[in-house]
């Protein structure tokens, strides 16, 4: 399964729909308000603003369905989500497009418009729900033929990997188990042919059988290894998720996701909702664009300033380690003096004297982050998310904090609980802290509480505790 050519496939059809369904208004408002019933030429000849609505219409009917975050996790679509995302995203089409044409026909009865509102929603509501119920029928037939399914690969040898097996034959029809990967071969139970081989061979696993999806499924005296598999396994973009421990059980982490199956903790996905996971990222990129075009004058000011302060370029690139443990390039306005980091890399501290004097002002009011809305544009970062480290001090902070891996599952951010709670991490003690309260966050994930961190973030800003 193409998980691209299956969001493009449920684009197209909502789109063909959206089109549809609009004829099927304009139709409906020509007879029913403006032309006598039998006129049916002109029923079919719409006034020149309908041209325009016709052309608009689909593009916002998408950008609504992104909102609701429909297209988010398509290849997890199903009935009861189809229906109330379908039923969802038509209720605020309809209103909104009716406010729209009441502003416009300001003369018409507010009867005919309630009707309307009415007519637009069950059009909107039957028309996409039958596109999209021929996509999801064929993709149960797909999965039911075998045409389709998710390789799943099973970490573990023990007795707690054999029963997750047996549950995931006996119950899931989409999962096919292609193997088990040994950790300990002391407590393996497993079938010696059912074993591909062992955790250093993973990597040529995922490629060579396409997989999809890994349980880590490990026996007691093995779980200590268990936040150091999952680290290992983010870079690849796969769904991952383990056999839950007391802790995971006590804390509520653990979900029944699949009837049949026990319950499993998902590393990769995240607490906060698809409908907020799609408004945070589309915030995301308006509130970028809107902040580097209001700052631009500021921007250009300190551009020379940098300039004009000390010898070298204005912006300055450091290699990140972001989502799914990939690295990328952070973005900022340089505030040291020109090859101050020579060989070994060093945190910097309140009084660095490898800060230059311009640099000390951008960094207690953190003007020098401001070029990574660039980055939050680009998709290597959001608005609100655990900062971003180099991979030298990760690999430092895994020695005592190996679930680090945790914070791969979401885009780092700007700004976060973490630094808004600890402040500047010059120390590897600090930046385990800051951890902490980043993973904190991410099990509390919402729009509210992005909102409150940025709200406390602004105010640092403007008290000049950047530093």
């Amino acid at each position: 399964m193409n998980k691209n050519k299956l969001l493009l496939k449920y684009l197209i059809y909502d789109f063909i729909a959206a089109i549809l369904v609009w004829v099927l208004f304009i139709i409906f408002r020509k007879a029913v308000n403006d032309i006598p019933v039998f006129d049916i030429i002109q029923v079919l000849l719409p006034q020149s603003y309908y041209y325009t609505s016709l052309f608009l219409f689909p593009f916002y009917c998408i950008f609504i369905h992104y909102l609701t975050g429909f297209y988010l996790q398509t290849d997890k679509v199903n009935r009861i989500n189809m229906i109330s995302g379908t039923l969802v995203s038509s209720v605020i089409i309809s209103v909104s497009v009716f406010f729209i044409l009441k502003i416009r026909d300001v003369t018409i009865s507010y009867q005919y418009f309630y009707y309307s509102l009415l007519v637009l929603f069950l059009f909107l509501f039957v028309v996409i729900y039958f596109f999209r119920s021929i996509i999801v029928t064929e993709i149960k037939m797909n999965y039911r033929t075998k045409k389709w399914t998710i390789n799943t690969l099973i970490i573990g040898t023990g007795n707690n990997a054999k029963k997750i097996a047996t549950e995931l034959e006996r119950n899931e029809e989409r999962n096919s188990l292609i193997g088990f990967v040994s950790i300990n071969k002391k407590n393996s139970t497993t079938a010696p042919e059912k074993i591909l081989g062992n955790i250093n061979q993973i990597e040529s696993f995922i490629k060579n059988y396409d997989i999809q999806e890994i349980i880590v499924a490990l026996e007691t005296d093995e779980e200590f290894q268990l936040f150091e598999i999952i680290n290992s396994l983010f870079k690849y973009n796969i769904d991952i998720q383990f056999t839950p421990r007391l802790y995971e059980i006590l804390t509520g982490s653990a979900r029944i996701k699949k009837i049949g199956i026990s319950p499993l903790v998902s590393v990769t996905d995240i607490t906060m909702s698809d409908w907020e996971a799609s408004v945070k990222r589309f915030l995301d990129i308006i509130i970028s664009l809107i902040s580097l075009l209001l700052l631009s004058p500021f921007l250009i000011y300190y551009m020379i300033r940098i300039k004009m302060d000390s010898k070298g370029p204005v912006f300055y690139k450091q290699e990140r380690i972001g989502r799914y443990g990939k690295p990328f390039n952070i973005l900022k306005f340089r505030t040291m003096y020109l090859n101050s980091e020579k060989g070994m890399p060093k945190l910097s501290s309140e009084n660095d004297s490898r800060v230059t004097p311009i640099g000390k002002i951008l960094r207690k009011y953190r003007i020098d982050e401001i070029p990574q809305f660039w980055n939050i544009l680009k998709g290597d970062m959001s608005l609100v998310g655990p900062r971003p480290e180099r991979k030298f001090y990760i690999d430092q902070i895994i020695e005592t904090a190996p679930y680090y891996c945790l914070v791969y599952k979401i885009r780092p951010g700007l700004t976060s609980w973490g630094p808004i709670k600890i402040g500047y991490s010059d120390t590897i003690e600090k930046m385990i802290e800051r951890l902490n309260y980043d993973i904190i966050y991410m099990d509390n994930m919402s729009l509210l509480n992005d909102l409150k961190i940025l709200i406390y973030t602004i105010e640092i800003i403007f008290k000049g505790k950047g530093v």
